[in-house]
């Protein structure tokens, strides 16, 4: 009943803020066309192969997952995207932590709940929220199990579940059968042809949160105004068209800071998460 609860809430909750967003971004998109080029340095891609990886525990060594940074720092005050890596048959002790996250699955499979909840196994393209001080475990599923994971301000501890306290929040999990993809011709800021939107969050500041689907064969950019801007790969391997052509395998990672171009080409369907404080579009090179 729990997670039916929040799964209906979470659902309403998104279709009122496509309505709302997309009021908004269609207005923006109206007063600027998009460049054909743009120059920006601050342009980054970090490959899930170059990550480097330690113990999310350090107290519990082996016994906890590996946990690879893709941006900030986990161990400081400073938002942190990173990724997690549990083996297989791993659960958690009941626990808590200091400072609320976000997941989303990449592969295998994750459960995340209270200790007395059904399993509940998300597979990839799945999404939860786990609030601070809430008592929970994890658990996964899979020889290649990979969640990202974000926060917006750290450090990222892991404390004992007698520390418990209620701040408020409330979790959310959301099978991936159950996110709600909007077709490009429904919003007026995607252009690309075939692309697919999901809304999955937005906070009072406008930083928020989102899925991109795009196509086989798809060829095109994200033209991105944020001052902050990032994006990881959550299925497929898409090729990232810059000063050099990267293959970017699942929990990889590109970046920017102002306004910028990111070239993309895929054989496969893919999707990534896209975390910013401004609109973007995304356009296909062919229509």
């Amino acid at each position: 009943m729990k997670n039916k609860l929040f799964k209906i809430t979470f659902l309403l909750a998104t279709i009122f803020l496509i309505a709302c967003s997309e009021k908004k971004v269609e207005k923006e998109s109206i007063k600027e066309s998009t460049p054909e080029a743009i120059e920006n340095r601050t342009i980054k891609v970090v490959l899930a192969s170059e990550v480097e990886w330690s113990y999310l525990n350090p107290k519990r060594k082996d016994k906890a997952p590996m946990a690879g940074t893709l941006w900030g720092d986990r161990n400081s005050n400073e938002p942190t995207g990173f990724l997690l890596k549990p083996k297989d048959g791993f659960s958690s002790p009941p626990h808590i932590h200091n400072v609320s996250y976000r997941g989303i699955v990449i592969s295998g499979l994750i459960h995340n709940d209270d200790p007395e909840a059904t399993d509940m196994w998300m597979p990839g393209g799945s999404f939860w929220t786990q609030p601070k001080g809430e008592i929970h475990i994890t658990s996964a599923k899979g020889e290649n199990t990979i969640a990202y994971i974000e926060i917006e301000k750290g450090p990222y501890l892991v404390l004992p579940e007698e520390e418990h306290f209620d701040s408020g929040e409330r979790p959310v999990n959301v099978d991936k059968t159950n996110i709600v993809w909007v077709n490009a011709s429904e919003l007026t800021w995607n252009e690309a042809n075939g692309a697919k939107t999901a809304f999955l969050w937005k906070d009072d500041s406008g930083l928020n949160g989102t899925f991109i689907k795009l196509k086989a064969g798809f060829n095109g950019k994200i033209f991105s105004k944020g001052s902050s801007f990032g994006a990881v790969v959550i299925k497929g391997q898409p090729t990232y068209l810059g000063k050099e052509e990267k293959t970017l395998e699942i929990g990889s990672y590109f970046s920017s800071e102002g306004k910028a171009l990111h070239k993309i080409s895929t054989q496969e369907e893919v999707i990534l998460y896209v975390r910013t404080n401004n609109i973007y579009k995304v356009i296909s090179n062919v229509k």
